[in-house]
Protein backbone atom coordinates (compact mmCIF):
# COMPACT_ATOMS: atom_id res chain seq x y z
CA UNK A 1 0.00 0.00 0.00
CA UNK A 2 1.56 3.48 -1.23
CA UNK A 3 2.18 6.22 1.18
CA UNK A 4 3.39 9.76 1.03
CA UNK A 5 4.72 12.08 2.64
CA UNK A 6 2.78 14.61 3.28
CA UNK A 7 2.80 18.11 4.23
CA UNK A 8 1.64 20.10 7.40
CA UNK A 9 -0.70 21.90 5.93
CA UNK A 10 -3.26 21.36 8.14
CA UNK A 11 -3.89 20.11 12.04
CA UNK A 12 -7.22 18.45 11.77
CA UNK A 13 -8.78 19.98 14.89
CA UNK A 14 -10.47 17.83 17.59
CA UNK A 15 -8.74 14.85 16.26
CA UNK A 16 -8.37 12.61 18.73
CA UNK A 17 -12.03 13.38 20.04
CA UNK A 18 -13.51 12.85 17.03
CA UNK A 19 -11.61 9.36 16.87
CA UNK A 20 -12.34 8.49 20.36
CA UNK A 21 -16.20 8.85 19.74
CA UNK A 22 -16.64 7.63 16.33
CA UNK A 23 -14.84 4.53 17.74
CA UNK A 24 -13.64 2.92 14.42
CA UNK A 25 -12.67 -0.59 14.06
CA UNK A 26 -11.04 -2.61 11.62
CA UNK A 27 -13.08 -3.13 7.97
CA UNK A 28 -15.56 -0.73 8.65
CA UNK A 29 -16.43 1.62 5.66
CA UNK A 30 -15.50 5.82 5.67
CA UNK A 31 -17.09 8.79 4.45
CA UNK A 32 -15.65 12.11 4.76
CA UNK A 33 -17.57 15.03 3.33
CA UNK A 34 -15.21 17.65 3.96
CA UNK A 35 -11.90 16.00 3.75
CA UNK A 36 -9.53 18.78 3.50
CA UNK A 37 -5.97 17.35 3.83
CA UNK A 38 -6.88 14.15 4.66
CA UNK A 39 -6.19 14.89 8.49
CA UNK A 40 -9.21 13.50 10.03
CA UNK A 41 -9.09 10.71 6.98
CA UNK A 42 -5.49 9.51 7.36
CA UNK A 43 -6.04 9.08 10.68
CA UNK A 44 -9.53 6.82 10.55
CA UNK A 45 -8.37 4.94 7.90
CA UNK A 46 -5.18 4.03 9.25
CA UNK A 47 -7.68 1.85 11.37
CA UNK A 48 -10.36 1.01 9.56
CA UNK A 49 -8.20 0.17 6.81
CA UNK A 50 -10.92 -0.16 4.22
CA UNK A 51 -9.82 2.44 1.30
CA UNK A 52 -11.99 0.06 -0.95
CA UNK A 53 -15.57 0.76 0.86
CA UNK A 54 -14.64 4.33 1.34
CA UNK A 55 -15.30 8.13 0.18
CA UNK A 56 -13.65 11.50 0.66
CA UNK A 57 -15.68 14.62 -0.69
CA UNK A 58 -14.29 18.21 -0.77
CA UNK A 59 -15.66 21.00 -3.35
CA UNK A 60 -11.75 22.44 -3.08
CA UNK A 61 -9.34 21.77 -5.95
CA UNK A 62 -6.79 22.35 -3.96
CA UNK A 63 -7.90 19.67 -1.25
CA UNK A 64 -8.81 16.92 -3.71
CA UNK A 65 -5.25 17.44 -5.28
CA UNK A 66 -3.66 16.13 -2.17
CA UNK A 67 -6.11 13.10 -1.76
CA UNK A 68 -4.48 11.00 -4.42
CA UNK A 69 -2.72 9.24 -2.47
CA UNK A 70 -5.72 7.84 -0.65
CA UNK A 71 -7.31 7.56 -3.93
CA UNK A 72 -4.18 5.17 -5.03
CA UNK A 73 -5.40 3.26 -2.23
CA UNK A 74 -8.65 2.65 -2.93
CA UNK A 75 -10.90 4.80 -2.12
CA UNK A 76 -13.20 6.99 -4.03
CA UNK A 77 -12.87 10.95 -4.15
CA UNK A 78 -15.71 13.20 -5.16
CA UNK A 79 -15.12 16.76 -6.29
CA UNK A 80 -18.32 18.51 -4.78
CA UNK A 81 -19.95 20.01 -2.45
CA UNK A 82 -21.04 17.73 0.54
CA UNK A 83 -24.59 18.30 -0.28
CA UNK A 84 -24.23 17.66 -3.66
CA UNK A 85 -22.45 14.24 -2.84
CA UNK A 86 -24.74 13.03 -0.10
CA UNK A 87 -27.86 13.26 -2.39
CA UNK A 88 -25.42 11.17 -5.08
CA UNK A 89 -24.26 8.84 -2.62
CA UNK A 90 -28.34 8.02 -1.20
CA UNK A 91 -29.06 7.76 -4.97
CA UNK A 92 -26.43 5.04 -5.77
CA UNK A 93 -28.05 3.76 -2.28
CA UNK A 94 -24.18 3.77 -0.68
CA UNK A 95 -24.27 3.03 2.97
CA UNK A 96 -21.29 3.72 5.26
CA UNK A 97 -19.93 2.54 8.84
CA UNK A 98 -18.35 6.10 10.22
CA UNK A 99 -19.44 9.62 8.52
CA UNK A 100 -17.57 13.10 9.38
CA UNK A 101 -18.88 16.52 8.49
CA UNK A 102 -15.98 18.84 9.58
CA UNK A 103 -17.64 22.56 8.84
CA UNK A 104 -14.43 24.28 8.96
CA UNK A 105 -12.40 26.07 6.45
CA UNK A 106 -9.38 24.97 6.11
CA UNK A 107 -6.01 26.54 7.09
CA UNK A 108 -4.41 26.65 3.61
CA UNK A 109 -7.63 28.54 2.73
CA UNK A 110 -7.14 31.11 5.03
CA UNK A 111 -3.23 31.21 4.48
CA UNK A 112 -2.78 31.37 0.87
CA UNK A 113 -3.58 35.10 -0.20
CA UNK A 114 -5.11 34.21 -3.83
CA UNK A 115 -7.74 32.50 -1.98
CA UNK A 116 -9.21 35.52 -0.47
CA UNK A 117 -10.73 34.14 2.52
CA UNK A 118 -8.51 36.55 5.08
CA UNK A 119 -7.34 39.95 5.32
CA UNK A 120 -4.41 39.06 7.17
CA UNK A 121 -2.57 37.87 3.56
CA UNK A 122 -3.67 40.96 1.02
CA UNK A 123 -5.39 39.10 -1.50
CA UNK A 124 -8.59 39.20 -3.88
CA UNK A 125 -11.95 39.14 -2.49
CA UNK A 126 -13.16 35.47 -3.59
CA UNK A 127 -13.47 33.64 -0.97
CA UNK A 128 -15.07 30.75 -3.20
CA UNK A 129 -14.34 27.37 -1.69
CA UNK A 130 -14.93 25.82 -5.29
CA UNK A 131 -13.52 27.90 -8.36
CA UNK A 132 -16.15 26.41 -10.73
CA UNK A 133 -18.79 28.75 -9.25
CA UNK A 134 -19.93 32.06 -10.13
CA UNK A 135 -20.51 33.80 -7.04
CA UNK A 136 -17.53 35.87 -5.65
CA UNK A 137 -16.63 37.90 -2.58
CA UNK A 138 -16.30 40.66 -4.89
CA UNK A 139 -19.24 40.05 -6.93
CA UNK A 140 -21.51 40.92 -3.10
CA UNK A 141 -19.52 43.33 -1.87
CA UNK A 142 -19.82 45.45 -5.22
CA UNK A 143 -23.06 44.26 -6.35
CA UNK A 144 -25.90 43.36 -3.88
CA UNK A 145 -28.01 46.46 -2.43
CA UNK A 146 -27.63 48.49 0.70
CA UNK A 147 -30.29 46.94 2.32
CA UNK A 148 -28.45 43.19 1.53
CA UNK A 149 -25.86 43.79 2.88
CA UNK A 150 -27.20 45.05 6.30
CA UNK A 151 -29.33 41.87 6.39
CA UNK A 152 -26.15 39.87 5.61
CA UNK A 153 -24.00 41.47 8.03
CA UNK A 154 -26.84 41.80 10.66
CA UNK A 155 -27.85 37.43 9.92
CA UNK A 156 -24.09 36.34 9.30
CA UNK A 157 -22.30 37.98 11.01
CA UNK A 158 -24.49 38.65 14.09
CA UNK A 159 -23.75 42.08 14.51
CA UNK A 160 -26.25 45.00 15.89
CA UNK A 161 -28.48 46.48 13.13
CA UNK A 162 -26.81 49.65 14.26
CA UNK A 163 -23.15 48.48 13.46
CA UNK A 164 -24.52 46.31 9.92
CA UNK A 165 -25.70 49.80 8.90
CA UNK A 166 -22.17 51.45 9.67
CA UNK A 167 -20.53 48.88 8.12
CA UNK A 168 -22.77 49.07 4.86
CA UNK A 169 -22.66 52.85 4.24
CA UNK A 170 -18.71 52.05 4.85
CA UNK A 171 -18.51 49.54 2.05
CA UNK A 172 -20.44 51.64 -0.09
CA UNK A 173 -18.86 54.46 0.29
CA UNK A 174 -15.62 52.67 -0.79
CA UNK A 175 -16.66 51.01 -4.10
CA UNK A 176 -15.37 49.70 -5.94
CA UNK A 177 -12.95 47.14 -3.75
CA UNK A 178 -10.97 44.58 -4.76
CA UNK A 179 -8.86 43.34 -2.11
CA UNK A 180 -9.63 42.14 1.37
CA UNK A 181 -7.46 44.83 2.22
CA UNK A 182 -9.26 47.54 1.31
CA UNK A 183 -12.70 45.67 2.63
CA UNK A 184 -11.08 44.69 5.83
CA UNK A 185 -9.83 48.91 6.54
CA UNK A 186 -13.49 50.23 5.07
CA UNK A 187 -15.09 48.24 7.84
CA UNK A 188 -11.91 49.30 10.54
CA UNK A 189 -12.35 52.68 9.99
CA UNK A 190 -15.89 52.74 10.22
CA UNK A 191 -15.81 50.93 13.42
CA UNK A 192 -16.89 52.65 16.89
CA UNK A 193 -14.62 52.29 20.12
CA UNK A 194 -11.08 50.74 20.32
CA UNK A 195 -10.41 47.24 19.88
CA UNK A 196 -7.13 45.00 20.34
CA UNK A 197 -7.86 40.84 19.94
CA UNK A 198 -10.53 40.37 17.26
CA UNK A 199 -10.26 43.06 14.00
CA UNK A 200 -13.82 44.44 13.54
CA UNK A 201 -13.73 43.00 9.92
CA UNK A 202 -13.73 39.44 11.25
CA UNK A 203 -17.14 38.69 11.26
CA UNK A 204 -17.67 40.24 8.51
CA UNK A 205 -15.65 38.57 6.78
CA UNK A 206 -17.38 35.40 8.08
CA UNK A 207 -20.69 36.23 6.55
CA UNK A 208 -19.54 37.18 3.43
CA UNK A 209 -17.98 33.70 3.14
CA UNK A 210 -20.93 32.20 3.79
CA UNK A 211 -22.82 33.51 2.10
CA UNK A 212 -20.57 33.03 -1.43
CA UNK A 213 -20.75 29.06 -0.32
CA UNK A 214 -24.06 28.76 1.01
CA UNK A 215 -22.51 27.51 3.67
CA UNK A 216 -25.86 27.48 6.20
CA UNK A 217 -28.07 26.40 3.21
CA UNK A 218 -25.94 23.27 2.39
CA UNK A 219 -25.72 21.85 6.69
CA UNK A 220 -29.48 22.50 7.02
CA UNK A 221 -29.85 20.38 3.51
CA UNK A 222 -27.72 17.42 4.48
CA UNK A 223 -28.42 16.74 7.99
CA UNK A 224 -31.94 15.21 7.72
CA UNK A 225 -29.89 12.88 4.63
CA UNK A 226 -27.57 11.53 6.38
CA UNK A 227 -29.20 8.57 9.03
CA UNK A 228 -29.92 7.26 5.23
CA UNK A 229 -26.04 6.81 4.07
CA UNK A 230 -25.62 5.16 7.61
CA UNK A 231 -25.57 1.36 8.28
CA UNK A 232 -27.13 0.19 11.56
CA UNK A 233 -25.13 1.16 14.61
CA UNK A 234 -23.09 3.46 12.07
CA UNK A 235 -21.84 7.03 14.10
CA UNK A 236 -21.86 10.27 12.53
CA UNK A 237 -19.63 13.24 13.92
CA UNK A 238 -20.11 16.94 13.32
CA UNK A 239 -17.78 19.24 13.75
CA UNK A 240 -18.85 23.03 13.96
CA UNK A 241 -17.08 26.39 14.28
CA UNK A 242 -19.27 29.25 15.21
CA UNK A 243 -22.83 29.41 16.35
CA UNK A 244 -25.31 29.70 13.05
CA UNK A 245 -23.46 26.66 12.54
CA UNK A 246 -23.74 24.91 15.53
CA UNK A 247 -27.58 25.55 16.19
CA UNK A 248 -28.52 23.95 13.19
CA UNK A 249 -26.59 20.40 14.15
CA UNK A 250 -27.68 21.14 18.09
CA UNK A 251 -31.43 21.26 16.68
CA UNK A 252 -31.28 18.55 13.99
CA UNK A 253 -29.49 16.70 16.62
CA UNK A 254 -32.29 17.91 19.58
CA UNK A 255 -34.99 16.73 17.23
CA UNK A 256 -33.71 13.72 16.70
CA UNK A 257 -33.17 13.26 20.55
CA UNK A 258 -36.92 14.06 20.97
CA UNK A 259 -38.20 11.72 18.94
CA UNK A 260 -38.87 8.80 20.67
CA UNK A 261 -39.03 5.55 18.88
CA UNK A 262 -39.54 7.36 15.15
CA UNK A 263 -35.71 8.75 15.57
CA UNK A 264 -33.33 7.45 13.11
CA UNK A 265 -30.54 8.97 15.39
CA UNK A 266 -29.51 8.75 19.12
CA UNK A 267 -26.82 11.16 20.48
CA UNK A 268 -23.96 10.02 22.25
CA UNK A 269 -22.91 13.74 23.20
CA UNK A 270 -25.02 15.24 25.52
CA UNK A 271 -22.58 18.24 25.72
CA UNK A 272 -20.94 19.06 22.60
CA UNK A 273 -16.46 18.35 23.00
CA UNK A 274 -15.32 22.20 23.20
CA UNK A 275 -11.96 22.96 20.85
CA UNK A 276 -10.92 25.21 23.62
CA UNK A 277 -11.11 22.68 26.54
CA UNK A 278 -10.13 19.23 23.94
CA UNK A 279 -7.77 20.73 21.28
CA UNK A 280 -5.86 23.36 23.44
CA UNK A 281 -2.64 23.41 21.52
CA UNK A 282 -4.41 24.00 17.82
CA UNK A 283 -5.91 27.55 17.98
CA UNK A 284 -8.20 27.23 15.12
CA UNK A 285 -10.01 24.98 17.06
CA UNK A 286 -10.69 27.05 19.86
CA UNK A 287 -14.25 27.53 18.44
CA UNK A 288 -15.05 23.75 17.57
CA UNK A 289 -18.06 21.93 18.85
CA UNK A 290 -18.47 18.22 17.92
CA UNK A 291 -21.75 15.95 17.90
CA UNK A 292 -21.75 12.60 17.54
CA UNK A 293 -24.45 10.40 17.00
CA UNK A 294 -25.42 6.72 16.31
CA UNK A 295 -27.73 4.92 13.79
CA UNK A 296 -30.70 2.90 15.51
Amino acid sequence: MSTKEHPPLHVPVLLDATRKLLDPKEGETYLDLTAGYGGHARAILEITKNYEGSCLVDRDEHAIAELHDIEQNGARLLHSDFLTAVRQLNEEEKRFDLILLDLGVSSPQLDIAERGFSFTNNGPLDMRMDARQKLTAERVVNKWTKDELVRMIRDYAEESPRAARRYTEAIARSRPLHTTEELANAIKNAYVGKWSRIHPATRTFQAIRIVVNDELGQIERTLPELPRLLNPGGRVAVISFHSLEDRLVKRYFAEQAESGYEAELKVLTKHPVLGETEDVHNPRSRSAKLRVAVKK
